[in-house]
Parts: structure tokens; sequence; C-alpha cells
């Protein structure tokens, strides 16, 4: 910014010929008050206060100097022109919305994050191979001048912006996709045979590094520290849990995340305090008829399937919502015989850990049981080591309130929404287990895209209008919690 630049020399040159021939300084006083006109009309909010990092200006007075007292007293610190230079710098960063929300829309960076979110569309990895998608991201983030820690869960990485002191508070993002043959045609779509973005994790990748970009730029703003998370595996319901033992959460006080949402117009923020999504796991159970015994273990597994569904039905608080779904059952292809052995599996949801684990307990006893009745033996898998169950994911009251000022300051009243608990799951809820936290959604829904599939869907896309907003949210969430919390 040439003015602002030619401003820093002026005022350098008048606070010399103040200190060393002040008969002068007059002279230049009359520059200042005709400059401070010029400035005002160009400067905006979002000025780089880094152009001042090495004026000082020394604001006392002494009985020598009296007649500017004025200049030194008022000009300095109260008139337009040093509010369009200095005090523009401490006001954008005490009132970021404007500036941040700003730096996020630029064209340039929408464009930049777009095309980000399109490259890592076009090459989806799986859980635990996320190679080229963190080899995307680490390049990026040497462009931007920002550190990380590499490698974390296999694929994972932590980058850091700011004091590199307290506090800390973390901010983080998936970036695995799905075994899924994508069936949307645009010129972007997957080319990787039967590997799609169909949960969006591309687009939490790029928010992210556009949150990234928008926070480096303003560092000289941050009160603290924060810490990026790229995660892996997050729908292998390990990642999280990876990362954490890798150091992840290390002095982090909070963590936030957003997800897309079809169910939300584009750049709509939804969440709520308390329970948001539910605790989730998996059950495979084999049913086999007991040597020497007239048993039938066909027989027996269906009665554990009819058993299974009143556990909610019949023992269940009515108002503590929770799901015990039989999806698989397997006796075998053969139609004239007895099966020796039934498979089978589903899965199982509670809104609390108390509900959870009881109705963990409740399947293994209710398939050993009833598999008895009938003269067979049951033995039961829950997956606890190959893919952890996932608890719920419960937002802290206060880090849900500081989700919702920031998303009502950055998108308006009408564009946050209080929303209702849903039966999906996030391995997010690991997090949130260990520290404050608060996870949000972000609206993708746009009927003229034809972005209306729900996640999971091959049919799944997004209104990339978000983009940005996203990015938004995000760093704002982080630099005004550090202000909040120096």
């Amino acid at each position: 910014m040439p003015i602002i630049s030619s401003f820093s020399l002026l005022l350098q040159f008048y606070m010399n010929i103040k200190m060393n021939f002040p008969k002068f300084s007059w002279i230049l006083l009359s520059m200042f008050i005709i400059f401070n006109d010029v400035i005002s009309s160009v400067v905006s909010s979002d000025i780089d206060c880094s152009l001042f990092d090495d004026i000082k200006i020394d604001t006392t007075t002494t009985s020598s100097h009296h007649q500017f007292s004025f200049f030194n007293q008022n000009l300095v610190k109260n008139t337009s022109f040093i509010s369009a230079g200095f005090s523009s710098c401490t006001s954008s960063c005490v009132t970021s919305k404007s500036s941040i929300l700003n730096l996020a829309k630029n064209i340039e960076t929408v464009e930049w994050i777009k095309r980000l979110r399109r490259k890592i569309h076009e090459y989806p990895e799986l859980a635990f191979e996320e190679y080229q998608t963190s080899k995307l991201i680490r390049n990026e983030l040497d462009r931007i001048g920002i550190s990380y820690q590499f490698p974390m869960a296999n694929t994972g990485l932590k980058a850091s912006i700011g004091t590199g002191g307290a506090p800390f508070v973390a901010l983080r993002a998936d970036m695995d996709a799905l075994p899924i043959q994508e069936g949307v045609e645009w010129e972007h779509k997957s080319k990787v045979a039967g590997k799609m973005h169909a949960c969006g994790h591309d687009a939490h990748v790029a928010m992210l590094l556009g949150a990234a970009k928008v926070l480096k730029s303003r560092e000289h703003c941050l009160k603290g520290t924060v810490i990026l998370l790229f995660q892996p595996a997050e729908e292998a319901g390990n990642g999280a849990k990876r990362m954490m033992e890798d150091g992840a959460l290390e002095k982090v006080e909070a963590i936030f995340a957003a997800h897309v949402s079809h169910q939300h117009p584009t750049s709509v923020i939804g969440s709520r305090s308390g329970p948001l999504l539910a605790g989730c796991g998996f059950f495979r159970t084999v049913i086999s008829r007991n040597q020497g015994h007239n048993a039938d273990a066909m027989l027996a597994a269906s009665a554990a399937v009819i058993s299974l569904q009143n556990i909610v039905s019949r023992e269940a608080n009515p108002l503590d919502s929770q799901v015990v779904s039989v999806a698989s059952f397997n006796g075998g292809n053969d139609l004239d015989r007895i099966a020796e052995s039934v498979t089978l599996g589903g899965t199982f949801r509670a809104f609390s850990n108390t509900s959870f684990y009881r109705i963990r307990q409740r399947i293994e006893e209710v398939i050993i049981q009833q598999a008895s009745v009938y003269r067979c033996s049951a033995t039961v898998d829950f997956f606890e080591k190959e893919q952890p169950m996932y608890p719920p994911t419960v937002n802290d009251e206060g880090m849900y309130e500081h989700v919702r000022k920031v998303a009502i300051d950055v998108v308006g009243p009408n564009n946050f929404k209080e929303v209702p608990p849903m039966m999906g799951a996030e391995d997010f809820s690991f997090y949130s287990e260990v520290v404050p936290a608060a996870f949000f959604y972000i609206g993708i829904r746009n009927e003229t895209l034809g972005s209306i599939h729900t996640g999971h869907s091959p049919y799944f896309m997004i209104d990339e209008d978000a983009l940005p907003i996203g990015a938004a949210v995000h760093a704002t969430i982080a630099e005004r919690y550090l202000s909040e919390h120096e």
C-alpha cells in the first residue's frame, strides 16, 4: 500500500524533526492534517498493521513544546487519520469480523480454496492412505510460511500459528475419502475408481487451509497459538485417537471442528449445546449349533434378532433416544439343510455414555442367552481393537456459545440455527472427551446445483460458495477464543 508506506516515512521524518529541530516541526503538522484527509478516504479497516511495527510515537509533552500538545495528545490519538492507520490496526484485531470475512472472500483466496478442494476431490484417498492429500497440505503450509509437525497418525499433521505460547486452541479437519464410486458427472469428478469424497472431507481440508492463510496474515493479532489438525481416518473411527496418541492435543485448551451439511442452505451455520451426535458401535455374532443336540442355529439367530429389538422398545427410557439395528444376517446358501452356524451383525447408538455402554452390555447378554435357549452357542465381537466405538459427540456449553456468537457475527442471526441431535456419529467425539469442544455444521444445500444428497451418497456434492464462509468462521473462532482467554 504505497500511501501507507509514504505515511510511515513521513511520520518518522516528523518525529526526527520534532526532536532535533522543534522550531520547524510546525511546518510538518500542516502536512499531516492534509495527509490525514487523503488516507482516511482510501485506507480500509483491513490495513496491514505490520507496516507500523517499527514506528515509535512519543506522545509525551514538555514545557518547551506546549504548542505541539494538541498534535501529540489529540491528533495522534483521536483523528480520523490515526483511526485509518494505527487505531485501525488495534480495532481490526479487537473487532475482527469484517476483516477476517473480507480476507476469506477475497477473489484470489476464494479461487485458491476452490482449487485445493477440487484437486483433493479428484484424487480421494481412504483411511490412513492420505499420502498425496497430506503432501498437498504440507506444500501449501510451506508456501504460506506455517510450521508443522509430521507425521502424526501415519498421514496426519499438526500445524501452529501465533505466538507459540498459551493459550492454545485447536481447529480440526478430517481428510479421508470413502470406498464409493462417484456418480456425479462434472469436471472434477474422482479420477480414482471406487473412491470418492462423498462426505465432504475435501471441503473440510480446503476450509481449514483457507483459515490458515487468513490467520497467518493476521498473526500479529493472535494472543496465543492456533493449532491446526489435519486428521486421517475419521471414517475408520480411530484417526482421532491415533492423533491424540501422537500429541495432537498437547497444551490444547479447546477444540473446534465443522462438517458440511446438505440439510442446511449454503453457509448457514448449525449447532447445539450438549449431545449433538450419537455414540456409535458395531457388533457381529456367530451363533452355532452345539454338537450332540438337535439344535437349529437359524431359529436361534432369528429369536436373537427379535429379542435385540426389545432392548430399546422395552428397556430404554423413551426420552433417551437409542438405536439397535440388525443390518446383516447370513445363514449360508444351502436350501435343503439346516445351517451349522449363522452370522448376524449391526449397529447400536445412544446420546449418553451411560446408555451407550448399557446397550453394548445388553446386546451381548441377549445374544448369548437367547442362543442357549435353543441349545446353541454364540460369540460376540464389537470390533474394539480394529475400530473403536465412537462415544457421543457432546458440545461443551461454553464452546457452543462461542461458536454461536461468532457465527451470528459472521453470517448474521438469520443464518444460525440451533439444530436437533442426530443419530450420526463422528470421531471428533474422542477429542470432546478430553478437552472442551464444539462441533458445528455449515450448510451446502443448493437445489439449483443439485447439492441435495446426503453424505455417503455417490451423488453427494457441495456448493463451493460455503468454502470461504467456513474459512472465515474457523479463523474468527480461533482468533476470538485467544483474545477472550488471553
